[in-house]
C-alpha cells in the first residue's frame, strides 16, 4: 500500500473537542471522524486496528469454546418486556417504532434476544454447556458522551451468552470466560485486571471488570500491587480442565472497583507499600446472574429426571471499539501512539529517503511487492507528522 494512495487526513493542530490523549491522536492521526455526539465513522487506518482487535477477541472465543453467530441491532420491544427490563433500561435506551407502530429498540444488549434464540430450539440438558456469541454495534444513549471512543453512544461490542444446567456448571462457564479474557487483552499488549464489580442492569450476584489502569479512567479502582505480577494463562490452558486454581490466584489477591470496594478489607490485607488506588479503564465485564433471564423468559430444557427446569446463565461482554481508545491511553508518548505489534495497523513502513533515483525507487518498490504476500502489511511512504509508531507488547 502506497501513502499516496492511502486515504489518511491528518490534522497537525489537537482538536478542541478532545479532552484526553486517545481522543487527540485518533483525530489527528485520520482514523476516525465525528459524524454526531459520540458517533464516529472508522476511517481506514483506524478501521484496520478496530479489526485486527476484533480478530483478536473471535480468536480467544473460539480457543474457550463459544460459538459465533450475528443478531440483528433492532430488537423487538415485547422481547424486554417479557424480562422486565424495557421500562427499568431507562432513557439510555434508544426506543422507536416503525410504519406498523410496532415497537422496536436500538439493542443496548443482547440477553433477551438470545434467550429468546436459546428457548426455540434447546429442550434438553444434553444439549448444555452451550456458549454463543456475536460482535455486533451496539447503541446507549449517553447523556454525556465524550472522551471519543472511550465514553461514545455507538460502539462495537462481543458479547457472549452461557447456558448450564446449574449453578455449579454456570460458574464453570463462567471460569473459560474469565481466562479467556486474561488470554485477549495480554496478547493486545494491556495488563487488565478483574475486579469484583457491581452487576448493574444486567443483573445477578457475580461480576468481575477486567481494567486497564489509566488516569483518564473514569471508574475508581484499588488493588494490590502483586496483582500486576501475576501470569497470563498459556496456549495450554485447557479449557475444558478445572481452572479453578487460576482463578484463585487472581481473585485472592485484593482488587475493586469503588463502586463494592470493601475499605476495611484493603486496609487489613494489603500492605502499606503494595496499595494502589488511582482510576482504570474498564475494557469488558462478566456477569453470572442465574436464572433471572430464563424465568422471566421460561427458557426451560428438561433435566436428567425428565423434569423442565430453568437454565443458568451468564453473560460476558467487550468493548471492541473502547479498546482502540483504550489501547492509546495505555501505550503512547510525547510522540504519538506506541502501537503493540498485534495491533498495529502496519508491522512495517518503508521510506525511500531518496525519491527519483532509479536504484532507491526499484529497492523500495521491490519490499513492498514482497511485503504484499503477508496480507498488505507494509506500507511505503515518506515521514509524515501522523503520530503512530509500533512497539513490542509491554511485559
Amino acid at each position: 500500500m502506497r501513502l499516496s494512495r492511502f486515504f489518511l487526513p491528518i490534522q497537525k493542530e489537537n482538536p478542541k473537542e478532545a479532552e484526553i490523549v486517545s481522543h487527540r491522536l485518533m483525530l489527528r492521526a485520520g482514523m476516525m471522524r465525528q459524524e454526531a455526539a459520540g458517533i464516529y465513522a472508522w476511517l481506514p487506518l483506524g478501521f484496520r486496528v478496530l479489526k485486527k482487535i476484533e480478530q483478536i477477541v473471535r480468536e480467544e472465543q473460539d480457543r474457550a469454546g463459544a460459538l459465533e453467530l450475528l443478531m440483528p441491532t433492532l430488537q423487538l420491544a415485547d422481547l424486554w418486556r417479557e424480562s422486565g427490563r424495557y421500562d427499568a433500561y431507562g432513557p439510555e435506551m434508544l426506543r422507536i417504532s416503525d410504519r406498523h407502530k410496532r415497537e422496536l429498540l436500538y439493542g443496548p444488549t443482547n440477553e433477551e434476544m438470545i434467550t429468546e434464540i436459546f428457548r426455540a430450539y434447546v429442550k434438553s440438558y444434553k444439549s448444555l454447556p452451550l456458549n454463543l456469541y456475536h460482535i455486533q454495534w451496539k447503541f446507549r444513549d449517553e447523556q454525556r458522551p465524550r472522551f471519543g471512543v472511550m465514553r461514545g453512544r455507538e460502539f462495537l461490542m462481543k458479547d457472549a451468552y452461557s447456558f448450564d444446567i446449574d449453578e455449579a456448571a454456570a460458574r464453570r462457564s463462567y471460569n473459560r470466560m474469565f481466562v479467556a479474557y486474561l488470554r485477549t487483552f495480554a496478547r493486545m499488549g494491556l495488563k487488565a485486571i478483574p475486579m469484583r464489580a457491581e452487576t448493574g442492569p444486567i443483573g445477578g450476584d457475580l461480576s468481575h471488570e477486567f481494567i486497564v489502569l489509566a488516569e483518564t479512567g473514569e471508574s475508581g479502582v484499588y488493588c494490590d500491587s502483586d496483582v500486576l505480577n501475576l501470569p497470563i494463562p498459556g496456549d495450554d490452558v485447557d479449557y475444558d480442565g478445572d481452572l479453578t486454581g487460576i482463578i484463585k490466584q487472581w481473585t485472592s489477591v485484593y482488587a475493586a472497583t469503588e463502586d463494592v470496594h470493601d475499605a476495611a478489607r484493603f486496609e487489613r490485607e494489603v500492605p502499606a507499600d503494595k496499595k494502589v488506588h488511582t482510576r482504570g479503564i474498564e475494557v469488558g465485564q462478566i456477569f453470572y446472574f442465574g436464572t433471572k433471564y430464563s424465568d422471566a423468559m421460561k427458557a426451560l430444557v428438561a433435566g436428567p429426571d425428565g423434569a423442565d427446569v430453568p437454565i443458568h446463565g451468564g453473560s460476558y461482554g467487550v468493548g471492541v471499539s473502547r479498546l482502540v481508545g483504550a489501547i492509546i491511553e495505555a501505550c503512547h508518548d510525547d510522540a504519538g501512539i506506541k502501537w503493540p505489534e498485534a495491533v498495529a495497523p502496519f508491522k512495517a513502513v518503508i521510506l525511500n529517503l531518496k525519491q527519483g533515483s532509479d536504484d532507491t525507487d526499484a529497492a523500495a518498490k521491490s519490499c513492498m511487492e514482497n511485503c504484499r504476500p503477508r496480507a498488505s502489511m507494509c506500507s511505503m511512504t515518506t515521514p509524515t507528522s501522523a503520530p503512530a509508531r509500533n512497539s513490542r507488547p509491554p511485559t
